[in-house]
């Protein structure tokens, strides 16, 4: 009896929360459409379509239950599986003075939005959540690290804005930086280190870097990887800090755990690849899957946000992603003019 009572409540708890999935992820749909047909990037697509269709997460819809489990369960999915694309070969391959200056970028990037955050009144989650975003990996790294942040009522408005910001400053730095690269006179190698190093979106990244030629596009994307493996050690980083400083949500049942469960999973792919127990099949499956699970996760995110409620971020937090942004690509450049 106790087992068809379970059985019974799985089923009730899946048609409520279907609807909601199932609008997602017709938005995810229609944003990878016209990313396709017009070549804007799908991420920013689903979040302007999502926000549009806010009407839909009000308390009291079907969709409302649905929607909010998508932008939470799925993301994580589709952050864990990231993992699969990460290979300690793949970092040997780059060389240790590349790979030290594409770290050092990250940590310095981050500690520059905390440092920055203080003079133009924001707080220590909304730096760690840009820093992070622009640091590493765009849109996956800032829901990843939202996932960890102790929830306050701007948390799902700093998310979105984040993601639409980051998303259309990678869009830019992909026409903008291979020009850059040209006027610095890199060489394929250190364009692809440049570019790999300071555009957050990995798409953005490939189509950057193979715009160049072939050689900066491979270079361009294993460097990017690199930072995407930044990821798990960041948010683990900072969600032991939180904790430490008793800054994590009081209750018990809200608070992360101290090593969340997609970023073990994570590592455990990012093992099992270093390994080669991961068949290349697999990891393009697995890629493909991440892709899909965070487009989706993202539509949802945007539908639980209000257009209005996001433009109360202000011009202030554009200027401290832009200045971020700007610090990174210095950083990076200044490095690579002393590494030659």
């Amino acid at each position: 009896m106790t087992s068809i009572a379970a059985r019974l409540a799985a089923t009730d708890r899946l048609r409520e929360l279907f609807p909601g999935f199932a609008v997602s992820a017709l938005v995810a749909a229609t944003a990878q459409f016209l990313s396709d047909h017009y070549g804007a990037p799908a991420m920013l697509l689903a979040l302007l379509l999502g926000l549009a269709l806010n009407f839909l997460a009000e308390d009291g819809t079907r969709t409302a239950p649905g929607i909010a489990v998508t932008a939470r369960s799925v993301l994580r999915l589709g952050v864990a599986l990231l993992g699969a694309r990460i290979s300690v070969d793949m970092l040997a391959g780059l060389g240790g003075p590349a790979i030290a200056l594409v770290i050092a970028g990250v940590i310095l990037t981050i500690s520059f939005a905390l440092l920055a955050s203080r003079f133009v009144g924001r707080g220590w989650r909304f730096a760690l959540l840009t820093g992070g975003s622009v640091a590493i990996c765009g849109a996956s790294a800032a829901m990843a690290i939202a996932a960890v942040l102790p929830k306050h009522e701007k948390s799902e408005r700093d998310l979105v804005f984040t993601v639409l910001s980051v998303t259309v400053l990678s869009t830019v730095a992909m026409v903008v930086y291979p020009m850059l690269a040209n006027l610095f006179q890199f060489d394929a190698r250190d364009s692809g280190v440049f570019l790999g190093g300071t555009i957050h979106d990995v798409a953005q990244v490939v189509g950057a870097g193979f715009s160049i030629s072939p050689e900066t596009g491979e270079t361009a994307t294993l460097v990017k990887l690199i930072r995407v493996s930044m990821l798990a050690p960041v948010v683990l980083c900072f969600s032991l800090v939180i904790r430490q400083m008793g800054l994590a949500d009081q209750d018990a049942e809200k608070r992360p755990p101290l090593l969340p469960g997609f970023v073990v999973g994570f590592l455990i792919l990012a093992a099992l690849n270093s390994l080669g127990l991961i068949p290349p099949v697999l990891a393009d499956w697995a890629s493909t899957f991440s892709r899909w699970a965070l487009l989706i996760a993202i539509a949802a995110v945007g539908i639980k946000t209000s257009l209005g409620r996001m433009l109360e971020v202000g011009p202030v937090a554009v200027i401290l992603l832009v200045a971020e942004t700007v610090f990174l690509g210095v950083f990076i450049v200044t490095g690579l003019h002393l590494l030659g």
